[in-house]
């Protein structure tokens, strides 16, 4: 009697974990832990804006977020460079405000000179699965969706339309953050034509849906002229030890091939709480890719 008393109780209290789990994953997205996630926004004077338009490519409306540079409406005729920014699983168009407070990254490097002035983009990467805490988004052209498509060509080609924007790919870069690091290189070394700088945090370099969806092998085929077009920076968390792997072994098949690129491996990574951890990586250390990028422009 009393061993089933204990197992029911076992029972209603791995049910009830189960369903906390569940609520918190599921219903709130798992979000950041601890009391000291990213500073809120201070007053930057940038404006996040969501805009929408018709994909062929996915069939369907899609959504993207832009942050205009500063001086964007005083000089009419100043154009500027571009720079995407993919999100990472169960993330959307507005991660990088909300979470990894972009904003303020931006306003602090515009007012250090560590980056020009630029129209940064956050595409929605979802594929038609939507988003989802269990799974990563299908960067490429697959069963679930043309998203290799969606933003290596055609969200390109409405930027270009709305916005004054320097042609030349040498101004524009695509980076991202955990699966959206690898959808940067898996997208952006299709389209060199279109970007010429990109970039991983704690991203990876393989992907089971096979090799013709591994930057670890796509850049290897690339031929010379595009290598030397490319500009790479990558980072990975010391306690994401595959990623970390992952990002490193990348890195040196690129200084085999003889392409310029910088790799750091930083304290914390991927999880919930911590200041070097989480939502706190990503923010701290998106300032060090876009100085990277911005040192590109400037060259």
């Amino acid at each position: 009697m009393k061993l089933s008393k204990v197992l029911i109780g076992v029972a209603g209290a791995i049910a009830i974990l189960t369903a906390a789990g569940y609520w918190y994953v599921f219903i709130l997205g798992a979000p950041q832990l601890d009391s000291d996630p990213p500073q809120q926004q201070i007053t930057t004077g940038l404006k996040f804006q969501l805009e929408t338009f018709n994909s062929q490519a996915m069939g369907t409306q899609r959504q993207y977020g832009v942050i205009l540079p500063p001086d964007y409406h005083k000089n009419l005729l100043k154009r500027y460079p571009v720079i995407f920014l993919l999100h990472g699983g169960h993330d959307d168009a507005r991660a990088y405000v909300d979470k990894y407070r972009v904003l303020k990254v931006l306003h602090e490097l515009y007012r250090d000179h560590k980056l020009p002035p630029s129209i940064v983009i956050t595409p929605d990467g979802n594929d038609q699965r939507g988003s989802s805490p269990i799974i990563d988004p299908d960067y490429y052209d697959g069963p679930n969706g043309k998203v290799g498509t969606l933003i290596g060509s055609e969200l390109v080609q409405v930027v270009k339309s709305r916005y004054r924007t320097l042609e030349n790919p040498k101004f524009w870069a695509l980076g991202g953050l955990s699966s959206g690091g690898w959808g940067a290189f898996n997208i952006g070394l299709r389209y060199l034509k279109n970007f010429n700088i990109l970039f991983s945090h704690s991203g990876y370099f393989t992907d089971n849906s096979g090799p013709q969806n591994s930057p670890q092998q796509i850049v290897q085929q690339l031929p010379v002229q595009d290598r030397q077009q490319l500009r790479v920076y990558l980072d990975a968390g010391e306690s994401d030890s595959n990623l970390l792997a992952s990002t490193r072994k990348f890195h040196e098949t690129l200084d085999k091939l003889g392409i310029e690129n910088v790799f750091y491996a930083f304290p914390g990574g991927h999880g919930l709480s911590g200041p070097d951890v989480g939502w706190n990586y990503f923010h701290k250390h998106l300032k060090d890719s876009l100085s990277y990028v911005g040192k590109q422009f400037k060259e």
